[in-house]
């Protein structure tokens, strides 16, 4: 055992892929994650979130490790699944939650729940119900970056169930013929809504789907928050170079359902324990930041500080009333 210990001691950070601030901070971002995810699920039982709700768990490492390869003023941009992405965003999780219960305090005033909140403070530009239907914004939004001549990329993340929606591939071509800064990001999580990828497609490797129209592309492990940073800087400098826009399929793994409602019948137990017992993406950064000295007190006290953040958020939004009905007829029209 001694000679275990001694091993991890020898560690060195620039040998684990990212600093020691950077792990650090890439563990603590997965772990609010993955904390609120759960305190979510927890209220959504007791009937304090309606409608739908779909949770980001085991998701983590992709939005950490994309969004610690832009900087500010860089756009970010989602499907449903977006709660996690929020709080990368460094969006205020107090907010989010009450979103989430439909109160006043929240992002979209309690109007738009879990699928529909925006940030223009942090560049958040939503989550979307509509399947693809971000895609195309997107790269609405990277035209207009091009078209003010700046350097900002945009981040659009999709399902690989959306890959076989047709304005994904309208969007492609756009984006080609212009050069637009647009990463797109495919979060591959093989089963859309229940169906395997394998059943849904015949492309074995999503990030060729650009191939067509010139874009470059990458398969990445996304469940190595490192290997999806690593990754991310490469496309990230494409696009801010003025190269034209990059594809990314960063092949991941949701533990939970598609939402709230699927019992998720089409997979087995010992697949989905398999993932979080050899893949887990928290577990893996736990252990590189152990390897660099970091001991069970240090790591339990930043579980502590998250799972008190997250309890706050939720007190927050029990405590916060809900809007007026008044509210209905506002943010409906915008005269110009």
């Amino acid at each position: 055992m001694a000679q275990a210990v001694d091993s991890r001691k020898r560690a060195k950070p620039r040998e684990l892929g990212l600093s020691r601030e950077q792990l650090l901070k890439a563990y603590r971002d997965m772990l609010l994650i993955r904390r609120f995810e759960e305190k979510a699920g927890q209220l959504y039982g007791m009937g304090l979130i309606g409608g739908f709700c779909h949770l980001y768990i085991g998701q983590e490492a992709v939005v950490v490790g994309m969004l610690d390869a832009i900087g500010e003023g860089d756009l970010v941009i989602t499907s449903y699944r977006d709660h996690g992405h929020m709080l990368a965003t460094g969006m205020d999780p107090r907010g989010v939650m009450a979103e989430l219960t439909g109160r006043h305090a929240g992002y979209s005033h309690g109007k738009g729940g879990s699928m529909h909140m925006f940030s223009k403070e942090r560049f958040f530009f939503g989550g979307h119900g509509i399947v693809g239907a971000q895609v195309s914004l997107g790269t609405g939004l990277g035209f207009s970056n091009w078209y003010r001549g700046n350097d900002r990329v945009c981040l659009t993340f999709f399902g690989e169930g959306a890959t076989n929606q047709g304005q994904v591939y309208e969007s492609f071509n756009m984006a080609a013929l212009f050069k637009l800064p647009v990463v797109y990001v495919i979060e591959n999580n093989k089963y859309s809504m229940g169906t395997s990828v394998d059943r849904a497609t015949t492309s074995r490797d999503l990030s060729r789907n650009g191939a067509p129209w010139g874009i470059p592309g990458a398969q990445v492990d996304g469940m190595d928050v490192v290997a999806v940073k690593e990754a991310a800087d490469v496309a990230v400098a494409h696009c801010r170079a003025g190269k034209g826009p990059y594809l990314m399929e960063v092949k991941t793994y949701r533990y939970r359902g598609h939402s709230m409602s699927d019992p998720a019948r089409y997979r087995t137990r010992e697949e989905v324990q398999q993932m979080r017992t050899e893949h887990d993406c928290i577990e893996s950064v736990r252990a590189k930041l152990m390897a660099l000295d970091y001991d069970e007190a240090s790591l339990k006290q930043i579980d502590d500080e998250v799972k008190k953040i997250v309890q706050d958020a939720a007190d927050f939004a029990q405590a916060s009333p809900e809007p007026d009905p008044a509210e209905l007829y506002t943010d409906v029209l915008l005269e110009a």
